[in-house]
């Protein structure tokens, strides 16, 4: 097939009305090292929710629901979606993101509708973020209005995404550290206590899975405890994210060809060893109708205070610590909101350069930053001002349901991309081994198993709703399924938008410049360059270098 001229990396021109010359607008730099992906993928999923709010479902759920729920969502649904993910953007790894890529393989009324979708879950998402810290700080007791808080998160997320992206990279890197190390942390220190390393010597091992492990929920029965395990599901897909950030940051990354198949393969060992293994830990040190953990959670209580982990710890008599986690669980929050605020822009960025939003979002600054993007996402967060009138726990479960749903339907829609993806490649002929820089493995049998999930968790993600009927909690549970409908919709109605025929798929736009861009990580040249560098180093720096 003949390879078309590419328009993705082309800079896209703007006319100067005085002198009537075209000038290239700035573009998004690949500035984002391995290691500012890695932390972007684990630690920009890693937020108040898993410290906080699984608290809820601990108690109304039980033990065995909640880990069951964490290793089911992660591992049948966010890991096939990673690893059809990277073997796409691995390849053609363009400033468009993936939703230019489902215009390319399914329809693009179908590219059209997932990134509006994913714009407003990231949106969303960045407001959740900003109640949490709101709540959070609601744990000192300060007579302050929390919507002080929401403009201190916003106006810090705000700076560092206007930054040159480098420096974004390092600031996300720091603060998603500091949440990877607190939960590290509170995993020894639950194998610690739990042998009797605590002040009352008290060696509980497992006692709080010896009073039932899986909860009725809803209703009664083998049914309530399904639903008590499933809708520990639908939490978790609120808490465990991840694939979008590598595929949003395609365009700005460092030698993508082989940074994007190394974060997406580490994606089994991230939700094992953070997710799965945090919630066990979570379930070992608290007791799920611990009268504290009761309390806390029908009264309301703001940041650590509602926070199993903290509960666990106070049975125990150990001191010291909650004021602690409390501020750890600050930067926590306030490091998703930096994360999304940026993903949100990106996608924002993508759809303009697909002309399927303003054109003047395409511009950029010198540093690479498309600094309207950044400025329209963050006006529209102000509807995080909400809680100067609400609760801001209320005002944080609001957005927890809106973003859900959201990022339910993009995921979905990522494998259905996959799909076309893989029937493009079969009707061209072409073989995956052969042809692809990375191939994810057990295709396509991963990403139908992920669709079938995703779909089914979108449906009925709003049971609990029904009965007794909840308008407000119906539009939350399924505000972001109408929205994908009726933005698909839209645009194949208004522009006429076919189907893609496998046979005639466009894989190859973009590819010789994206080519070219790669060679300079890729050839000879630059590997001895970059081992020079390494030798001219000492060890402690050499070391932390090699380990990303």
């Amino acid at each position: 097939m003949e390879k078309k001229a590419s328009m993705d990396d082309r800079p896209l021109p703007s006319e100067d009305a005085s002198s009537g010359t075209i000038t290239p607008f700035h573009q998004t730099q690949r500035g984002l090292s391995s290691r500012h992906v890695q932390l972007m993928a684990i630690g920009g999923s890693i937020g108040t929710g898993l410290f906080v709010g699984i608290g809820n479902y601990l108690r109304d759920a039980g033990p065995l629901s909640v880990l069951l729920g964490y290793m089911v969502w992660g591992l049948m649904f966010i890991l096939p979606v990673n690893l059809s993910v990277g073997e796409m953007c691995a390849y053609l790894p363009i400033k468009g993101s993936i939703f230019e890529l489902a215009a390319r393989y399914v329809d693009p009324a179908f590219g059209f509708a997932m990134g509006w979708v994913y714009f407003y879950a990231g949106l969303m998402l960045v407001c959740t973020e900003y109640s949490a810290v709101a709540t959070i700080m609601g744990y000192w007791e300060l007579d302050v209005n929390p919507a002080v808080w929401v403009a201190m998160a916003m106006v810090v997320c705000f700076l560092l995404n206007i930054v040159a992206v480098k420096y974004y990279g390092e600031a996300e890197f720091l603060m998603a550290s500091t949440k990877i190390l607190l939960l590290l942390g509170l995993v020894f220190l639950t194998f610690i206590t739990m042998v009797g390393g605590n002040p009352k010597h008290d060696a509980y091992g497992f006692r709080h899975w010896t009073t039932g492990v899986m909860f009725e929920y809803y209703t009664d029965g083998d049914t309530g405890r399904f639903l008590g395990f499933f809708s520990v599901m639908i939490y978790a897909a609120f808490t465990i994210a991840g694939p979008d950030l590598p595929a949003l940051a395609a365009g700005e990354i460092q030698n993508p060809r082989l940074t994007i198949p190394r974060v997406v393969k580490m994606t089994f060992w991230r939700i094992v060893g953070f997710y799965v293994i945090g919630v066990f830990a979570v379930s070992i040190i608290c007791p799920p109708r611990d009268d504290r953990l009761m309390s806390a959670i029908e009264s309301g209580a703001a940041g650590s205070a509602a926070s199993p982990w903290v509960i666990g710890i106070e049975r125990l008599d150990i001191s010291g610590l909650p004021d602690l986690i409390n501020v750890l669980i600050l930067f926590s929050g306030w490091s998703c909101g930096n994360a999304y605020l940026y993903a949100a822009s990106r996608t924002l960025y993508s759809l303009a350069r697909d002309k399927q939003a303003p054109a003047f979002l395409t511009k950029c600054t010198k540093a690479g930053v498309p600094i309207y993007c950044v400025i329209v996402v963050t006006l529209l967060s102000c509807v995080t001002f909400l809680v100067a009138d609400n609760s801001s726990s209320t005002v944080f479960f609001w957005f927890v349901d809106l973003t859900t749903i959201g990022l339910v339907m993009t995921y979905t829609a990522m494998t259905c991309v996959f799909i076309g993806w893989y029937r493009a490649l079969r009707a061209q002929g072409i073989d995956r081994k052969e042809y692809l820089p990375w191939i994810s493995p057990w295709q396509p049998y991963m990403a139908i198993m992920a669709i079938v999930l995703g779909f089914t968790t979108a449906l009925f993600n709003g049971f609990a709703v029904f009965k007794p009927f909840s308008v407000q909690g119906f539009v939350t549970a399924y505000f972001g399924l109408a929205f994908f409908v009726v933005m698909f919709v839209f645009w194949k109605v208004w522009h006429k938008t076919k189907w893609v025929d496998p046979a005639t798929a466009d894989i190859y736009t973009g590819k010789a410049e994206i080519d070219e861009e790669c060679r300079h990580w890729e050839d000879g040249g630059w590997i001895e360059k970059r081992n020079a560098e390494l030798a001219q180093m000492n060890i402690v720096r050499r070391t932390w270098e090699k380990m990303w």
